[in-house]
């Protein structure tokens, strides 16, 4: 009969709290943790701006400022809901259509809007050069928003298109339609997100356990930790500045289950395995808390401390998700570790039914598809690993061709009313003229100013639309350029220059092409900051934990190749199969952060194992031994892990479609190929100096015997 040794220490911190969580009172414990959350979601609430775009405009962007300052100008309080209306038979517009439009635009305007009595109603019907389609203009509150604004906007639909005569086809668009739209297709969005990440867990918990009851448990302990991790949220979007979104909401959700997750699978992977040596449950708990608590928390800190990196980010979306993240993730852990072992404590080994394990069950460090798997590479490192390395390094190929930056239309994946109104406007009017962009500057150099705008490339006309009692003048400016196109994001960039050469003008650029040029720029500076950031924090930590260096830094290189293969099969799969015609800013950064800080995860549990093993058995027959004792339960954490970033394609965001897809394809690499093959090759080629400068080697053997596998 295998037995398992146990060298408990009763010093050292985590026997105590081992013995505290598994012990016959332990389940307090777990009751003053779900009162104390329970009173904490009843105090703050659920947070309820989950139906929001993200915040991606950083406040020193030119762009941001010169929204500021525009809400010095009269009328800054109100903002156009544009009509447009096209033939459906695509023929030119005749003078009763015209006329037909000027109507609609009539019953926009005697819908009560919350503008002031002596707004200007908006210029006249226009129609385009081409003849095919018309705008008209109807002013909206800009304090509007939620069920008010999109109930406004659907009245102002309604109104449009009621009356219309056959052949017309009419949609509205604009800021207060593309602000409406985005909270619709985030509505219910994080309520069904929630529901098919349970389900997806449910499915997995339920095959990997093939028990009937065992999966309830950490399902309901997770679910209750997302919840708290909502509220918690909320309180800290309400005591900072930063926005807890319907994109970070989503996305916390995410990590808490799926972290939550993969704490409870490792947890409970090894108090299975310690019952197959010790028939007291309380006792094989203890041990298994023991064991797998250090490298819970050390997976824990190393994405807390990962996401924490996001806090030196420029954009205020990336620095709302990591500090909402890490605040979630911490809840998980304490979730994992302060709850999950009491309720198991207190059920007993009966969750395992029908499979129970017992004492005499064969030990997987000792046989098993994965040691014969890890003893397979151990064998033959070289062969293996230069196979694994060339197939990663030719999956990081397929970045070079990657396009990034998504303009505002291309945001959204389901279709909706105010992008179709911007592409007909964009089809049929100059490209600027669908979306103009902004300049302002001190009324005192307006002259200059409007001559340097005039002499620019690329802009078409130049109108000044007002001045503020603050001594500022804005001008309405139409390039020849797509939105959001390099060409776009060049004349925005002679703007700036052309116009801030004027002396004293304080001339600023604004509009939505050049918040797409400013967001782009925030984006590859908080890629240039954060990534090196991220690196750094990840090695530390590794070193702190395996009291080495040449570890270290290999498994930071194979986690950042891997990172690499996934991000450059995502980008072509999103372009190829989905048809999305670019990546959006953020996603490289936040697939980088994840597959990082979550491979290091992964590697961690196997890493801590094989130095648990190693000086009993020495590095080479350690790592096989630890990827017997760790395969299963990476492969099911990966799985399931992959599932529910997956899940994120349910949320209306592009950016979160395309990390889902990456984040997802980069964990199933790190499960079956770096975790299976790279790692083991490396150790086994390496060998005892793998732990250098430690001594963790006594044995130093240098030659791996796997006496099971010359049976």
């Amino acid at each position: 009969m295998a037995t398992t040794e146990h060298p408990i220490d009763s010093r050292t911190p985590w026997h105590g709290f081992a013995a505290a969580v598994t012990g016959r009172r332990s389940w307090l414990i777990a009751l003053v943790v779900l009162i104390l959350a329970g009173g904490a979601m009843g105090l703050i609430g659920e947070n309820d701006s989950a139906g929001q775009a993200p915040q991606s405009l950083p406040a020193s962007a030119d762009s941001a400022q010169v929204k500021d300052i525009l809400e010095e100008f009269p009328d800054a309080g109100v903002a156009p809901a544009v009509l447009v209306v096209e033939r459906t038979d695509g023929t030119p517009l005749t003078s009763a259509d015209q006329q037909a439009v000027v109507a609609a635009q009539e019953r926009m305007l005697a819908i009560e809007r919350s503008v002031p009595a002596d707004a200007p109603a908006g210029p006249p019907v226009i129609t385009s050069p081409d003849g095919m389609a018309a705008i008209s203009i109807a002013p909206v509150n800009t304090d509007l928003s939620g069920f008010e604004l999109t109930d406004l906007v659907d009245e102002l639909r309604a109104a449009a298109d009621n009356g219309l005569p056959a052949g017309l086809e009419s949609h509205v668009t604009g800021g207060p339609a593309f602000g409406a739209d985005t909270a619709n297709a985030f509505s219910g969005a994080n309520t069904t997100l929630l529901a098919v990440t349970a389900l997806v867990v449910a499915i997995l918990l339920i095959v990997t356990y093939r028990s009937p009851t065992l999966w309830l448990i950490p399902l309901i302990v997770i679910a209750f930790a997302d919840r708290l991790a909502n509220s918690i949220g909320t309180w800290l979007s309400e005591l900072t500045d930063l926005s807890f979104d319907g994109s970070t909401a989503g996305i916390t959700s995410v990590l808490v289950f799926g972290a939550g997750t993969n704490y409870a699978l490792l947890l409970i992977s090894r108090y299975r395995e310690e019952l197959r040596a010790e028939p007291e449950h309380r006792i094989a708990l203890q041990h298994a808390v023991r064991h797998a608590g250090p490298a819970i928390l050390a997976s824990n800190a190393t994405v807390v401390l990962a996401l924490l990196t996001l806090l030196f980010a420029v954009l205020p979306s990336t620095r709302s998700l990591g500090a909402l993240a890490a605040a979630g993730l911490v809840i998980a852990v304490l979730f994992a570790l302060l709850v999950l072992p009491p309720v198991l404590a207190l059920f007993g080994t009966r969750v395992f039914w029908p499979f129970v394990p017992t004492v005499g069950d064969p030990i997987p460090t000792e046989g098993g598809v994965w040691f014969r798997i890890a003893g397979g590479v151990s064998r033959h490192p070289v062969r293996v690993l230069a196979v694994a390395l060339t197939v990663l390094i030719g999956c990081a190929l397929g970045l070079a061709g990657a396009n990034i930056g998504l303009s505002q239309t291309e945001q959204f994946r389901t279709s909706s009313d105010s992008v179709d109104g911007y592409d007909v406007l964009a089809e049929h009017f100059s490209p600027g003229q669908a979306d103009p962009t902004t300049v302002v500057a001190k009324t005192g150099s307006a002259e200059q100013v409007q001559a340097a705008i005039d002499n620019t490339g690329g802009v078409v006309s130049a109108t000044e639309n007002g001045q503020s009692d603050t001594g500022w003048t804005k001008w309405s400016v139409v390039i020849d350029a797509a939105p959001a196109s390099q060409q776009a994001f060049d004349i925005i960039d002679d703007l700036r220059s052309s116009t801030g050469d004027v002396a004293g003008a304080d001339a600023l650029v604004g509009g939505s092409d050049a918040q797409a040029l400013d967001t782009r720029n925030a984006a590859a500076t908080d890629r240039f900051v954060i990534i090196p950031l991220i690196l750094a924090v990840v090695f530390i930590i590794l070193v702190v934990f395996l009291r080495a260096l040449v570890a270290p830094v290999l498994l930071v290189a194979t986690t950042v190749l891997s990172t690499l293969a996934a991000i450059g099969i995502g980008s072509l799969i999103s372009e190829h199969v989905f048809g999305f015609p670019a990546l959006d800013d953020n996603v490289p950064l936040y697939s980088f952060l994840f597959l990082v800080a979550l491979g290091i995860d992964y590697t961690m549990f196997l890493v801590i194992r094989a130095r648990e093993e190693t000086p009993g058995h020495g590095t080479r027959d350690a790592i096989v031994r630890a990827v017997a004792a760790t395969g299963a339960v990476i492969t099911s954490a990966g799985i399931v892990l992959a599932a529910v970033f997956c899940v994120l394609g349910i949320l209306p965001l592009i950016t979160l479609t395309q990390l889902g897809i990456i984040v997802g394809i980069g964990i199933l690499l790190d499960t079956f190929l770096v975790r299976t093959v790279v790692i083991p090759a490396i150790f086994s080629l390496i060998g005892p100096r793998i732990w250098w400068p430690g001594n963790v080697d006594t044995q130093a053997r240098p030659h791996s015997q796997l006496e099971p596998l010359s049976k």
